[in-house]
């Protein structure tokens, strides 16, 4: 199985090792875009030649003894080529004779690979049991299209780098926490911060307190105030709005799951701890930081734990295909609302 992420093989291609093959799984667009500028990048195609040392092929529509044949060709105006292969799992839906052939034929030239050429095989999935997955495992570097938290970190590092700005790693980890792990909202506020940290090129954790969290802090603690207080119609009402405004709920689900995390690290600090003490502590400022002493003293620490819990089922819930979002959060905010289950049988 691939034990590659997205931000390891920018690491390898940063470190300027050669790599014959990649294998890309997955479905996710933006992270198969920057692994695919990244490998280009790193075999040094001059963008004046990528029209010509950048093939993209179909193994369902070119065959693979035509992209063989072409992996093997000298590059064109350019140094190295990349040849970049949709349709890549394909292979496993051949009749026994023909993948056999396809198989074959990999394993002789993964014998030999061409020492100019980068091949980048691309599907959504392997099956891991077929001798073709097999082969790639052993053979290709192959790099699984999905990040957690701690990747979507790294890679929000690297985006920064790519912005010629240094972002600080606790920076970057409660970046990617806010924007619930998702490549393209990490880049985009990404940008901003750069521009926002133009001249000292250094993006810290006060950064993305001040721009990212600050645009919707107060959004969040107004609604996590509602939720303590147990004021569930008023607290559906208040999403209603922010839903209609077009708040996206994966980052809605993700924000207050940040908040609930913040609720339980100030719930283990002494009631009357102040805002510029919890703040070191809580890495929020001072003013945030008081906020979350004075909320989290106002529930049980078993009631924020189930509260956490509900918003993670909730983020899987919304990146699923679930047929109506705007019913799963109504549910979300009631149970958040109300005391929670196991709190409420431990009392009995």
């Amino acid at each position: 199985m691939p034990e590659n992420s997205p931000d390891k093989l920018l690491e390898r291609l940063g470190r300027g090792e050669p790599i014959p093959a990649i294998v890309l799984l997955g479905d996710d667009h933006y992270l198969r875009d920057l692994c695919r500028a990244k490998i280009i990048e790193a075999a040094a195609v001059p963008a004046e030649a990528r029209d010509w040392a950048v093939l993209r092929m179909s193994a369902r529509e070119s065959g693979w003894d035509e992209i063989l044949a072409r992996a093997q060709m000298l590059p064109m105006f350019a140094p190295r080529q990349v040849v970049l292969v949709d349709d890549a799992g394909t292979v496993e839906r051949l009749g026994e004779k023909a993948r056999e052939q396809v198989i074959a034929a990999l394993e002789k030239y993964f014998a030999e690979p061409s020492p100019l050429t980068t091949l980048v095989l691309e599907a959504p999935s392997l099956d891991g049991r077929q001798r073709f997955s097999k082969l790639l495992y052993d053979k290709a570097v192959c790099v699984e299209l999905t990040i957690g938290s701690e990747s979507a970190a790294s890679l929000a590092m690297q985006m920064a780098k790519d912005l010629r700005a240094a972002l600080d790693r606790d920076a970057a980890a409660l970046l990617a926490d806010i924007m619930n792990g998702q490549p393209a909202r990490i880049r985009m506020e990404l940008e901003k911060l750069a521009t926002y940290v133009h001249g000292r090129n250094r993006i810290t954790m006060g950064d993305v307190e001040n721009l990212v969290v600050a645009a919707r802090k107060n959004t969040v603690w107004q609604l996590a105030d509602l939720l303590v207080s147990r004021k569930r119609n008023e607290a559906l009402s208040f999403v209603d709005n922010l839903l209609r405004q077009g708040e996206p709920i994966p980052q809605l689900v993700g924000a207050l799951a940040w908040t609930y995390r913040k609720l339980i690290e100030a719930r283990d600090l002494p009631p009357r701890t102040s805002g510029y003490q919890a703040a070191r502590t809580l890495g929020m400022n001072p003013t945030a930081a008081e906020t979350a002493i004075r909320q989290a003293h106002r529930i049980p620490k078993a009631d924020l734990l189930d509260g956490l819990a509900a918003l993670a089922e909730a983020d899987s819930e919304s990146k699923s295909s679930n047929p109506d979002p705007a019913a799963m959060m109504d549910f979300l905010i009631a149970r958040l609302a109300s005391p929670a289950v196991s709190a409420a049988a431990r009392s009995t």
